[in-house]
């Protein structure tokens, strides 16, 4: 198993593994490796659903997703699917899933349906924009709490006719959830930011104007581009991100043309 780093804060291409067969050491060093680079490209690897879930086993639980249909079979797998009729509404940065008391730790995604031009992926590093903050501001986050609510992050699905009775079950099973600011990784004891512009509403304790504040001086700080780096998906591509580590954006550029993803993410611990 070979890589190489794609970026100065974060990201490797992984070669010489195949993972629809890859032995329980293979899984080890892949683990490792994501710990190191929180995110890992693999190209030509033609996972099924039940291999992609397997693969996703090997960091915990699976979840599922109150909004997003799923493959036959496999609750687990998720559609992601953006064309001309029914384009991507998700367009923030963002982690996956932090409107759960237990997001995700690992999201594995897989390239199915690839426009010629466009659809690439964009990757930040909270690892590292924590520690691009000055000693001062790493103080006053650290025992700041904030709300992450699924209604904020579906907002436009909502607001569509028939949306809200779509999703209440979703509403129902998901209501706001209380976060920390700053979180420390649970396997590599790292400290992250753990905010996001999708699904993070407002800092508990503080005023109305300086939530917005810290919140939007956080979001802009988080993606400079030194702790950023960008993915051009291919047919078979697979991708494993650290959701406790990391904010990704889809860069919906490739209309008409239609971009189809599966993914399955693995349940974490509590953020802490």
């Amino acid at each position: 198993m070979d890589f190489k780093r794609v970026a100065g804060a974060i990201g490797a291409e992984v070669s010489g593994v195949d993972l629809e067969t890859a032995s329980s050491e293979q899984l080890a060093e892949v683990r490792s490796l994501l710990n190191e680079h929180e995110v890992l490209f693999f190209r030509n690897q033609p996972l099924s659903p039940a291999q992609q879930t397997r693969l996703a086993r090997v960091f915990g639980p699976l979840q599922t997703h109150p909004a997003y249909g799923t493959v036959e079979g496999y609750p687990e797998v998720m559609i992601l699917e953006s064309t001309p009729e029914n384009p991507s509404k998700i367009e923030a940065w963002h982690s996956d899933m932090t409107f759960r008391q237990h997001p995700p730790s690992v999201t594995v995604l897989r390239g199915m349906l690839i426009p010629e031009v466009g659809g690439d992926t964009a990757f930040a590093s909270m690892t590292a924009a924590y520690n691009g903050l000055s000693k001062g501001m790493q103080r006053y986050l650290e025992d700041l709490v904030a709300v992450h609510d699924f209604a904020h992050g579906f907002r436009e699905s909502l607001a569509e006719p028939g949306g809200r009775e779509r999703l209440q079950s979703a509403l129902d099973a998901n209501p706001p959830v209380r976060h920390p600011v700053i979180q420390t990784h649970p396997e590599t004891g790292k400290r992250v930011i753990f905010v996001n512009s999708l699904f993070t509403t407002h800092i508990e304790g503080v005023s109305p104007l300086e939530s917005r504040e810290i919140l939007g001086f956080l979001y802009q700080h988080c993606v400079q581009p030194e702790y950023t780096c960008r993915f051009r998906w291919q047919t078979d591509s697979v991708v494993l991100w650290d959701n406790r580590s990391t904010q990704h954006k889809p860069v919906n550029d490739f209309l008409p043309a239609s971009r189809r993803l599966h993914r399955v993410v693995s349940e974490g611990d509590r953020p802490y």
